[in-house]
């Protein structure tokens, strides 16, 4: 990164470095701000299969999830440092199987609102053979305070309690 380019913020790398999508393997590019388009590709592969060996729909669920947000964040004036993107409904229909070792998950914003952005996706193998068609929605909500800062002051808590616990004399009880 050169002097002259932006500085990403935290939440903008957060947002790149999701631990289940790079388990799943998913990939995707920059996009055309304004395009209200998202592409995500995923390989097929054990880490994205069910106990049938056929790619489970959590993963499916995944890509759709991340190629909506997508699209959602290139039609809107969203601002990651001011607001949170959230899923507000997800509607889901497993179609068929992947013919290829690729599957992709393409979508578009079929309307946005001040507040509901809503999303129409379909996944295809690389041949054009559905795998599933989804139809999604997204709030704009105020920015949230992430989860990990809940379970970090809580594990803090807890260790408080505990060393104050293990640091008071112990008091005697009277017969």
């Amino acid at each position: 990164m050169t002097s002259s380019e932006p500085k990403k913020s935290e939440r903008r790398e957060a947002a790149e470095d999701i631990p289940l999508h790079a388990l799943l393997g998913l990939d995707w590019m920059p996009g055309e701000p304004g395009s209200g388009k998202g592409e995500v590709r995923m390989p097929v592969r054990a880490e994205a299969f069910g106990f049938t060996a056929n790619l489970h729909g959590g993963a499916i669920a995944t890509m759709v999830d991340l190629a909506s947000a997508l699209a959602a964040v290139r039609s809107t004036s969203f601002d990651p440092e001011q607001e949170s993107l959230v899923t507000a409904d997800m509607h889901v229909r497993y179609l068929g199987r992947p013919h290829t070792d690729h599957v992709v998950a393409r979508a578009e914003v079929v309307r946005s609102g001040k507040q509901l952005i809503v999303i129409d996706c379909k996944v295809t193998d690389d041949e054009g053979h559905i795998v599933a068609s989804a139809d999604f929605s997204m709030m704009k909500v105020p920015l949230r305070r992430p989860l990990t800062e809940l379970a970090t002051n809580e594990t803090e808590l807890a260790t408080n309690e505990t060393e104050r616990a293990t640091n008071e004399p112990e008091q005697e009880q009277s017969p």
